[in-house]
């Protein structure tokens, strides 16, 4: 296990050097560059452009330099903890995130937790009571959040919130602790905001994944080693359990490397709805103002998820299935 870890700790070094590559490359395509946009902006309110303001802003961002030495730039400065600077926000990009990295991994592990949660009993009683009331039910919920735009349902919450429990409308805090210190106060604040933008950002994918376990657990339930074991007397729980269930459950481990970023990317449109301070709206504006450092910190945040994701799933995969080995087929 310690040589596998090994060896997928080096494999991610070059895979993340060529995902920034890739991604600096994406961000620069686009004609123009952040200044370019500016004066476009500009001109279209009628203002004066100073052609000599706008060459020294130039040469102190660097945007003067060649593709590969701005790329070089940024990714030396990643090794010092060195994101780069925001041309929009006119601050160091670390400064700019803030408290918004750890506000995302809160509103995502959150919502996760919130899926698995819902998703794995919901799934394994309709599987389990095939074709009954339950089942019914349970299929027309998941029906209707699959159904359900996610900012509709979003402005119903947060009305219901407002209305029910006096919360405050929009953000995950209380307007009065935004730029506080965090205290005890603030986390209350932060798990009374927090519960709207989880049940709205995981609706959508508990209601998929109950599909598919339902699914993945039903197809499991009709072989003829569920059948055995049931035939020699072992408890339909402990038979549901023992080796049905956790092969229904391999595909939503192996996906656990790409639910990371997509409930990260996939949250945009919710946060911004919900007013949310999380990295989903800044990553959209830092795309269309062509604000390539805070936008690609914020990819390569996302390629790490992935990275980091993949390895966690493959190493509960070889957990959970007695039939993965980490070295299988290395030997032929």
């Amino acid at each position: 296990m310690l040589d596998y870890l090994a060896r997928r700790l080096l494999v991610m070094i070059p895979t993340l050097i060529a995902i920034s590559i890739i991604t600096f490359i994406i961000i620069q395509l686009p004609p123009g560059d952040y200044l370019s946009t500016l004066i476009a902006e500009m001109e279209s309110r009628g203002e004066s452009v100073d052609v000599a303001k706008i060459a020294a802003l130039r040469a102190q961002y660097g945007l003067d330099k060649p593709m590969w030495e701005q790329y070089f730039y940024w990714a030396i400065g990643f090794l010092r903890g060195d994101f780069g600077y925001s041309f929009e926000y006119q601050l160091p990009v670390a400064d700019v995130v803030g408290d918004r990295v750890m506000l995302t991994i809160v509103l995502n592990f959150g919502t996760i937790l919130f899926i698995y949660l819902m998703a794995f009993p919901i799934g394994i009683y309709s599987a389990t009571h095939q074709y009954s009331w339950g089942d019914y039910s349970l299929t027309l919920l998941g029906f209707i959040g699959l159904a359900t735009p996610n900012f509709l349902l979003a402005l119903v919450l947060l009305y219901f919130a407002n209305v029910w429990f006096g919360t405050s409308i929009g953000g995950l805090m209380d307007p009065s602790y935004i730029d506080q210190p965090w205290t005890w106060p603030k986390v209350l604040s932060v798990l009374e905001h927090l519960w709207v933008p989880v049940i709205v950002i995981g609706t959508a994918g508990t209601a998929a994944m109950i599909r598919r376990l339902r699914a993945n657990l039903l197809d499991e339930l009709q072989k003829q080693y569920v059948i055995t074991a049931r035939a020699k007397g072992l408890s339909p729980m402990r038979a549901l359990l023992k080796y049905p269930l956790r092969m229904a459950l391999n595909p939503f481990i192996a996906d656990i490397g790409n639910m990371l970023p997509q409930v990260v990317s996939g949250s945009a449109v919710v946060a911004m709805v919900l007013s949310l301070p999380p990295t989903g709206p800044m990553l959209i504006t830092a795309l269309q103002s062509q604000d390539m450092y805070l936008a690609g910190s914020f990819l390569m945040f996302l390629a790490a998820l992935t990275v980091v994701g993949m390895l966690i799933s493959d190493l509960a995969l070889a957990w959970l299935d007695p039939r993965i080995r980490l070295g299988a087929g290395t030997g032929r």
